[in-house]
C-alpha cells in the first residue's frame, strides 16, 4: 500500500504534530481498547491517582475484543466521548474509533497533543492485523474490558487534529 504513515507505538508528540487530518496511517504495536463499560472506570482511576496502565503515548481503540473480533464503535456517545480529555491529559496520543465528535473534544485533544483516527469498519480486516489480545483491566467486563493488542499494518485515517476536523 502507498502513501501510508508509518506509526509505531507509543506515540510521541513529534509524531502527532506530524499528522494531518486526511493522512492515512498504519499502526504498529500496542493498541489498549475501551468503550461504554470500561472508560469511565478508567478515567475514575486516573482521577484517583489508580491508573492501571501507563498511559504515555498510548493508542485506545473504542471496541469491544471478542471471540467475533474488533470493530470501532461509536466515540461520541457520551461515556466514550467524555473520557476523550482526561486521557489525554493522562498522556494517550491517539483515539481510535468512528463518528463525529464535538467541538469541545477536537480543542481538547488539539490543547492536549492527541488525535482521532477512524478506522475502515470492517471487523475482518482489522482482526486479521492483531497479532495478540491480553485482558489489562476490568476483566469481569467481559469482551468490554480493556485489552492490550498487538498490531501489525494497522490501518487509519486521521480525522482530527490540530483543532480541524473532517467531519
Amino acid at each position: 500500500m502507498e502513501n501510508f504513515k508509518e506509526i509505531k507505538t507509543p506515540i510521541d508528540k513529534k509524531a502527532v504534530e506530524s499528522l494531518d487530518v486526511g493522512d492515512r496511517i498504519r499502526l504498529h504495536g500496542e493498541i489498549i481498547t475501551g468503550r461504554d463499560a470500561a472508560l469511565p472506570r478508567l478515567v475514575k482511576l486516573i482521577g484517583s491517582g489508580e491508573s492501571p496502565l501507563d498511559l504515555e503515548g498510548a493508542v485506545i481503540m473504542h471496541t469491544a475484543v471478542s471471540p467475533a473480533g474488533i470493530s470501532p464503535t461509536s466515540s461520541n456517545k457520551t461515556e466514550i466521548e467524555n473520557s476523550i480529555l482526561p486521557l489525554s491529559q493522562n498522556g494517550v496520543r491517539m483515539h481510535i474509533g468512528k463518528g463525529a465528535l464535538n467541538d469541545h473534544t477536537i480543542e481538547a485533544l488539539n490543547k492536549h497533543n492527541s488525535v482521532f483516527v477512524v478506522t475502515p469498519p470492517a471487523a475482518a480486516l482489522l482482526t486479521s492485523k492483531m497479532v495478540s489480545s491480553e485482558v489489562v483491566a476490568f476483566p469481569e467486563e467481559g469482551m468490554e474490558a480493556i485489552h492490550r493488542l498487538e498490531v501489525i499494518d494497522f490501518p487509519a485515517i486521521v480525522a482530527v487534529a490540530h483543532g480541524n476536523s473532517i467531519y
